[in-house]
């Protein structure tokens, strides 16, 4: 019996059921693409509609991040199997956990959703379109069920603190929400208070995206995400102009003829959806050697040829998943060490990286997120 699901008390033959709509408060929230949306809280019971959600989840409620998933997407494992197995050890239950498809992939089953009685679930605003093509807002709202989008991908840079907060008032967490949001914005303010300071050159730099994942090169991204963190550590995307919206692609020609002084490829372990690629495994405890003989093999490429990045050996990889968590502080300070590091001696990401794991993650922290071929210089 959960705690607050439903609370049941017996004694001298008398009984009393209270629902947990009796013990919520009905408020309305507005989520991160305007809709007001009527809800009971705290949610007691939550779909994800993205096994990575868990990167929130695990910072609200950090002793039993999975306390209130009833149900989730299936795609923690392939995309993040070191995080995955880490909070299967601390937690196996969550292998018993219903998973679900993708919306935008039209996998979704929303009969399955509705057998699980979830109080709310929380969906990506990249599904959005797919959500509204499938009717499932009206189908989910007919039987009581609300979708509330959060974004930590499309435009990260704007839209995490909102979202964060949203999630906040859906599990009555707000204080610890703002706890959050303050050490992310006084993390990043010692990069770009640094940076207005020092009016420095800014470095161009090329974003790979997913380098290695297929044989195609080059995706990357515009003004957002990835692009966006470059711009704030004090770098020059140079794929802004190129790529109107968030993802794109960059034609190899363009990279030689912009001759990047910095290249910073992301990557990940990849090995459940392409085995044996030519990805470059950081991450979670990663192996930091082999990540870096892999990212070197990706310079080889027609792409790279001649370019000052690689002749300088300022060529980076950076774990992928920070492009859809609410951690891209950390990625900002790394690239600003990597791009100015006259100017952030001090600066220790990693330090950073162990601080929000002690005081807001379940899980110890293990290095391997980031390497460099400087390293091996």
């Amino acid at each position: 019996m959960r705690l607050f699901g439903k609370v049941a008390f017996a004694a001298m033959g008398w009984s009393v059921i209270l629902s947990s709509a009796a013990l919520a408060d009905k408020i309305s929230i507005k989520d991160i693409i305007g809709r007001n949306v009527e809800i009971n809280v705290p949610v007691e019971h939550v779909i994800l509609g993205e096994g990575r959600q868990v990167y929130f989840t695990a910072i609200l409620d950090r002793d039993n991040p999975f306390k209130r998933v009833v149900g989730w997407r299936d795609d923690l494992p392939k995309a993040d199997p070191e995080s995955y197995s880490a909070y299967l050890e601390k937690d196996p239950s969550i292998a018993k956990i219903p998973t679900f498809g993708g919306m935008k992939d039209g996998t979704f089953d929303v009969e399955q959703a509705v057998s699980l009685k979830p109080d709310v679930i929380i969906m990506n605003v990249d599904a959005k379109t797919a959500t509204e093509e499938a009717g499932y807002i009206e189908k989910l709202g007919k039987v009581g069920i609300p979708i509330v989008y959060i974004d930590f991908r499309e435009k990260p840079m704007e839209n995490t603190e909102a979202s964060i907060r949203i999630i906040g008032k859906l599990f009555g967490k707000e204080d610890k929400a703002e706890e959050f949001v303050k050490f992310r914005a006084d993390n990043i303010a010692k990069v770009t208070d640094v940076l207005a300071k020092a009016n420095a050159p800014k470095p161009l730099v090329f974003i790979e995206r997913a380098g290695g994942y297929s044989d195609d090169c080059c995706m990357s991204f515009g003004n957002e995400n990835f692009g966006k963190m470059v711009e704030t550590a004090g770098g020059i995307n140079m794929a802004k102009d190129i790529i109107p919206g968030t993802f794109g692609n960059v034609h190899p020609e363009q990279i030689i003829a912009s001759n990047p002084d910095q290249i910073i490829i992301t990557g990940g372990n990849w090995e459940g959806y392409v085995p044996g690629g030519n990805w470059v495994g950081v991450g979670y405890g990663a192996d930091e050697k082999e990540a870096r003989r892999k990212l070197d093999a990706l310079t080889k490429r027609p792409a790279f040829t001649g370019v000052k990045a690689v002749k300088d050996g300022n060529v980076h990889a950076i774990w992928h998943q920070f492009y859809n968590n609410p951690y891209q502080f950390v990625a900002i300070q790394e690239i600003a060490k990597w791009l100015h590091p006259d100017l952030f001696p001090d600066l220790d990401p990693t330090a950073t990286f162990k601080e929000l794991h002690t005081r807001f993650l379940p899980l110890d922290y293990k290095s391997g997120y980031f390497v460099s071929l400087k390293d091996g210089q």
